[in-house]
């Protein structure tokens, strides 16, 4: 398997934090040398080991954020 290439190059929001330190972020991530994407995953404390996660262009990330807000239970 091809070893991906990561650069977080801004850390945004750290969501969440896990018992063994692992933590759920939304960060601004370039993967193998390309344009960065908004990236919610988990990733371990020195960011060298990560778990799947999903990414967002800046235009799905506005759309998820008007979907969110039209969530009545998010009042």
């Amino acid at each position: 398997m091809a070893e991906i290439k990561y650069d977080i190059k801004e850390t945004i929001s750290v969501l969440s934090e896990g018992s063994k330190g692992w933590t759920k972020e939304l960060n601004l991530v370039s993967w193998n040398d390309r344009e960065p994407k908004y990236d919610i995953r988990e990733w371990s404390e020195d960011h060298e080991k990560m778990r799947k996660g999903v990414t967002f262009t800046l235009s799905e990330l506005q759309a998820l954020k008007a979907a969110l807000n039209e969530l009545q239970d998010l009042d």
